[in-house]
């Protein structure tokens, strides 16, 4: 049977316009991504790997060009690097950051950099869907920052982001390919944007479950970060006497006790402490009585090591806790008696090297705080 012109023609159509399989990039490069978490800001990347391939002394200033250029394709006659290989260099921050020092607002970007070893410019553009820089538009930037190349004496063959100098507020985005680092620092606003979240949380599911955990989380994340004590304050009181999840017990009644004294109100929090001491199981109060310690509050400290042992005596926790109240009142004599008796309590190998120190410690007249 033969087959119509027209139907022969629609076949060789059809078998030209089927999509290519998938396949490795162009090149030899090869597609990354990486991302870290900054306090609770998500930051992605996404992009190719070029690499080396022996042209050692060749990359900078030579396959990565100097400044802008005209790439002989596309419409800019005046383009960054696009930071990578193929496709464009993409980031994503899920909230707004500062990149070196100035605002940027949470979403995706795409990144370019015009090299230079003095300093590099380094570019956030809003439109992260072209291909490369051949279109780059300085219009279309949302951020421009200078950032100056540090050399490394360390060759990276494939080019690589990764994440250093980690803060619980902000990290730096270093760029590495053979033998020099483009470094990127990056802030969020950690404390506002936590605080903000957790207002969020707190009127949604997570108000009723887990419960008082939640707002005791929040208030004690505020107590930690000396910040919104007031507000921290009626989320520590919801925790305690909230309808349906309240629950009185030794964490919430130490972070409002710990609130209030912040606050300047030095009774209320010495009568609420005194009643979550008494809820505390022994590694509690125990725990308790350490940060006193590290407050510089030696004699209290020892009255609620004392207050332990008294409730729970001569248990390994409470020995090690007179142990260190004794050695924080300069009473060596009597610290050392109460580590003896931790001694043989030890409920591991790795503690009871640690009580071998200590006793060690002051043996020798030492604190051993």
């Amino acid at each position: 049977m033969r087959i119509p012109i027209l139907a022969c023609t629609a076949l060789l159509c059809a078998s030209t316009s089927i999509a290519q399989l998938t396949t490795s990039p162009d090149g030899g490069n090869k597609k990354a991504m990486v991302g870290e978490q900054i306090g609770i800001t998500d930051v992605t990347i996404h992009y190719d790997r070029p690499a080396v391939k022996g042209r050692d002394g060749q990359i900078w200033g030579g396959l990565v060009h100097k400044g802008f250029a005209d790439l002989g394709f596309g419409t800019s006659k005046s383009a960054p690097w696009r930071a990578g290989a193929n496709e464009n260099t993409v980031i994503e921050f899920s909230t707004d950051v500062k990149v070196e020092g100035q605002n940027l607002p949470a979403g995706k970007y795409a990144l370019f950099i015009a090299y230079d070893p003095n300093e590099s410019t380094v570019i956030f553009s809003k439109n992260y869907t072209s291909w490369g820089s051949f279109f780059y538009d300085p219009k279309e930037d949302a951020l421009r920052v200078t950032v100056k190349p540090v050399p490394s004496d360390k060759k990276v063959e494939w080019l690589q982001y990764q994440f250093t100098n980690e803060t619980e507020t902000g990290a730096t985005l270093e760029l590495s390919w053979e033998k020099l680092i483009i470094p990127i620092h990056i802030e969020t606003d950690y404390v506002n944007l936590q605080i903000a979240s957790f207002r969020k949380e707190l009127r949604g599911e997570k108000s009723f479950n887990p419960g008082w955990q939640s707002f005791n989380q929040a208030a004690n994340f505020c107590l930690m970060h000396n910040t919104n004590l007031e507000e921290a304050l009626t989320w520590a009181d919801h925790s305690i006497n909230g309808a349906f999840i309240g629950e009185k017990n030794f964490r919430n009644l130490s972070t409002k006790a710990q609130l209030l004294s912040k606050l300047n109100k030095q009774d209320e929090a010495k009568a609420i402490m005194k009643d979550a001491l008494t809820l505390g199981t022994p590694a509690e109060v125990h725990n308790y009585a350490r940060q006193l310690l590290a407050q510089k509050k030696n004699q209290e400290a020892f009255d609620v090591f004392k207050l332990n042992y008294d409730k729970h005596p001569n248990t390994f926790t409470t020995n090690m806790g007179l142990t260190r109240g004794y050695s924080a009142l300069g009473n060596y004599k009597k610290a050392l008696e109460y580590a003896n008796k931790a001694l043989p309590q030890s409920p591991d190998n790795g503690n009871k090297i640690n009580v071998e120190r200590l006793i060690k410690m002051l043996n020798e007249g030492k604190d051993v705080n």
